[in-house]
Formats: structure tokens, sequence, C-alpha cells
């Protein structure tokens, strides 16, 4: 495994890294971090959980990004079977040179640890579902330390998507700066693997006049399709409006994009590791996300 591994790493950084603007090793050196058995599957409130904002915060800190309030961290509570959880979202900024915001999001919770039928533990680690996500976030992040924007681009990692969407329901709340200020939420929701190589966008049927910012993702010169879907009320079960954190930003009326895969047989189950993940794909998604994000951070008022 460890050969395999340094392989994979030797591989995506020699043929792809120095033409591009993602550091591809880092890339999949987070989603490898944040998919091992010691985060115990990220469930909000849990050990493994902690430890994983332990991570999280050491890499916001080593791309250099800045805090509202002297800290990355905002703990929130919500109902769990009679009981109080405690959830935490982690977020940040880099400075545009307009006040107007874009918030990039990505959740890092996932199912934690469950109990099977025979008394043994077994750790859901969720890397697609959405250690894919967060790692795409903090390749953003570093992109845009370098390359300053023009909009002031907000990156949160948030809490408790898997009990109902819990911390971007906190974020909206007491948002770090007006809602009206925020003209974008892009976020990223398992967008680590598909055998199609495709990448779907949803949110054009709500806001259209986004679709010259997806165009530009579209050109973008890479092996992987990027397809607007999933966002109509007619895909019955099969629309996403209200299937990741991006929901609650659009029941606040701010435009948004969600970047995601379709279903494969490992979403939500044991089997959603590291060795599951596409590399190449997993990289040239991003690279997608980051043509959109570039062509609307420069359109957009």
């Amino acid at each position: 495994m460890k050969r395999f591994i340094q392989s994979l790493l030797l591989f995506i950084t020699v043929a792809v890294q120095a033409q591009t603007p993602i550091d591809s090793t880092q890339l999949v050196n987070d989603i490898m971090t944040l998919s091992a058995d010691k985060y115990e599957g990220r469930m909000a409130g849990t050990r493994g959980s902690r430890q994983a904002q332990f991570y999280l915060i050491s890499r916001f800190r080593e791309i250099g990004l800045q805090s509202f309030h002297n800290t990355f961290e905002y703990p929130f509570y919500f109902p769990q079977e009679e009981k109080q959880i405690m959830g935490t979202n982690l977020f940040g900024y880099i400075k545009g040179t307009s006040a107007a915001a874009i918030v990039v999001t990505a959740h890092y919770d996932h199912l934690g640890i469950k109990r099977g039928a025979a008394g043994k533990d077994s750790i859901f680690n969720g890397a697609d579902d959405n250690a894919s996500g967060v790692g795409g976030l903090l390749a953003l992040m570093a992109y845009y330390k370098k390359h300053p924007p023009r909009h002031t681009m907000i990156f949160a990692a948030l809490d408790g998507e898997e009990e109902g969407l819990q911390g971007a329901k906190a974020f909206v709340k007491q948002p770090p700066v007006p809602a009206s200020q925020i003209v974008l939420n892009i976020n990223m929701d398992m967008i680590g693997r598909n055998d199609k190589q495709e990448l779907y966008v949803c949110g054009l049927a709500q806001f259209p006049e986004l679709k010259p910012y997806v165009d530009a993702g579209v050109a973008a010169g890479n092996a992987i399709k990027l397809l607007s879907g999933h966002d109509r009320k007619e895909e019955g079960a099969g629309n996403w409006l209200n299937q990741s954190d991006h929901y609650e930003f659009y029941k606040l009326k701010v435009p948004f994009l969600y970047f995601g895969v379709e279903d494969h047989p490992d979403y939500h189950q044991l089997s959603d590791e590291f060795s599951g993940i596409q590399p190449a794909f997993y990289y040239q998604a991003v690279l997608k996300i980051l043509s959109v994000l570039e062509s609307a951070d420069k359109g957009l008022q």
C-alpha cells in the first residue's frame, strides 16, 4: 500500500503539477489524511471530528487564511435524539479588492463509527463524501492566497451536513459578513471519482444568469465533462437542490453552484475509502471548479 501511494503521488506530480495552478500532491495528501481511520469517520460532536478540526486549522494556518475574529472555530448546537450536539464550522477569508463576497463551502463531517450486528465497530471514512470536497476547498484556498481575488473569498469547512445541513444553517444564521454582500456560494460535495469522467454542476435552473461562468468551466480543456443538471423539480429524487449545504444559501436567495458526481455504489458505505478515489479525475475536477470560480470572480459585480 505504501509503495502504491508513493507511486501514485509521483505520477500525479510528474504528469501535471508543473503545468497547473493546483498542487496535486497536496490535494491527494489532504483527502488521504482526512479519510484515514484516525479521524473515526468525522461525525459531528465526536473525538474524530475534533481531530479533523485540528488538521484543518493547521492547514488554514499553513496556507495563510485570515480569520474574522482571531479564530477559525465557530461552534453551534443542534438537537439529536433528545440531546444537544455541538458542531463546529471552520472558516476564514482571503481579502479581495471588493467587499462583495463569494463563499466556498464543503462539509467535512461524515457518518462516524457504527456498530454492526456482530458487535463490531466499523468506521465510515467518507473519502468521496466529503473528504474530496474539503481537499478541493483547501486547494482553492491555496490558489487564491497566491492569486489575490477581486471578491473577498470566504472558505468554510462546514460541520453537521449529514445531520440535516446543520452547519450551513448555523453559517447563514450568523454569517461573517452581511448576507447582502454574499453574491455567490460555490459548494463541493463528492467530487473525487466518476467512471464516466462526468462532474455535474447544479444551480443553473435556479440562477440561469450564472451560465457564462459555467461555460468557462466547460471550455476549460481537460478530460472532465462538466454537465449541468440535477436541479429541476421534475427530476424527483435526482433533484439535488436540497441535498447539500448550498440549499441554505438558496433559501436566502443567494445564487449558488453545487459541484458533485452522481451517486456511486460506495455512497454512504464502509467502502467509501481513499483507495476508491480516482486521483486524475479528482485533480481535473478541482481544476474545472477553479475555472468556473475564476470566471465568476471576474464577472460578478
